[in-house]
């Protein structure tokens, strides 16, 4: 099959033909249809996440068609269209586990940092940490669900019942969050880059009520903010943004660091807390409110041999929305 590998951080990827891989107990085997870029591969490739599998598969917004059933596997058929996200294992037996927090499992694997992911033809992954997906849907409109949706949908539920919401940056998850805030009834002010008129627009023209520079103050007092941009700068800016008893929630795997800020722009009560990947159950819920509400993901498609385009467009910020990559 043919496969991007990365076999050194901060190098490009590389086209290479692999064996077909095969199945072990509890694994499905995919044929793949799609699958999204999101900043967690930058950080891979980029080395802001330190020492994944090498050689790597990145990828882990994985949709496709299973075609191969390891040993044990229940609940997935041969035929059937499945989606697999970040999380691809857990240890199932520690405190967090057992109290429903797998995704703080210290014995976690994930997707395209220690397992192959789905830059490839094929991949195999953990069938008890699949998802079940739409089949009516276009592939490359679903992959962005499995990161972007679910772990935006995570922050979403960190946020509250926040009816003034920031978002501080406004790509791949942002423009998915944004229409479940609206199906909410909530209002949505996006913060860019001061430069970055393209994806203010983009905002206004999915529903932002607002949309300006991240150093700029919304014109009211916001219930909470999310910070997608892998940028520390962004929180004392968004601390400064909410209300007393207000909630910033930092929705990144990685962040660079935070600079020192006045302890009033804490004080009030306001909660600044992180997200740490997603749990099976957050999946789930995802998936039956995408399917509800018909969220639409805006993308732009590459085909495999072009992964590297992608992610430099992605690490440019030229992109709006999310970037697919497509198998033929």
């Amino acid at each position: 099959m043919r496969a991007m590998i990365l076999e050194k951080q901060r190098e490009a990827l590389k086209l290479v033909e692999l064996p077909m891989p095969q199945p072990d107990s509890q694994q499905v085997r995919l044929r793949v249809e799609a699958c999204g870029l999101c900043r967690t591969d930058l950080h891979v490739v980029d080395g802001d996440l330190k020492a994944p599998k090498l050689p790597l598969v990145p990828g882990h917004q994985i949709v496709g068609i299973v075609d191969a059933l390891g040993a044990g596997v229940e609940g997935i058929r041969l035929g059937e269209r499945v989606g697999v996200p970040w999380l691809g294992g857990a240890c199932g037996a520690c405190g967090f586990c057992r109290d429903g927090q797998e995704n703080l499992c210290d014995g976690a694997l994930y997707t395209g940092y220690q397992l192959d992911g789905g830059f490839a033809e094929y991949c195999v992954a953990d069938a008890r940490f699949c998802l079940h997906v739409p089949d009516d849907e276009e592939a490359t409109a679903v992959a962005p669900w499995l990161c972007a949706g679910l772990i935006g949908y995570r922050a979403l539920r960190m946020a509250g019942q926040a009816r003034q919401l920031g978002f501080y940056g406004f790509g791949a998850a942002a423009h998915l969050l944004i229409q479940i805030a609206q199906k909410q009834g909530r209002s949505v002010y996006a913060f860019t880059r001061a430069a970055d008129q393209a994806s203010q627009d983009f905002a206004r023209r999915l529903g932002a009520i607002w949309a300006g520079a991240s150093e700029d103050l919304p014109p009211l007092e916001l219930d909470a903010a999310v910070i997608f941009a892998p940028v520390g700068e962004l929180v004392p800016l968004a601390l400064k943004a909410v209300r007393k008893g207000g909630t910033v929630v930092c929705a990144g795997i990685h962040m660079s660091d935070i600079p020192s800020f006045p302890y009033a722009l804490l004080w009030g009560e306001r909660v600044l807390r992180s997200v740490a990947n997603l749990t099976r159950k957050d999946g789930e819920e995802f998936m039956n409110m995408a399917r509800g509400i018909s969220i639409r993901a805006e993308t732009t498609i590459y085909p495999l041999e072009r992964t590297n385009e992608a992610l430099q467009d992605l690490r440019s910020g030229a992109l709006q929305g999310a970037a697919v990559v497509k198998l033929s």
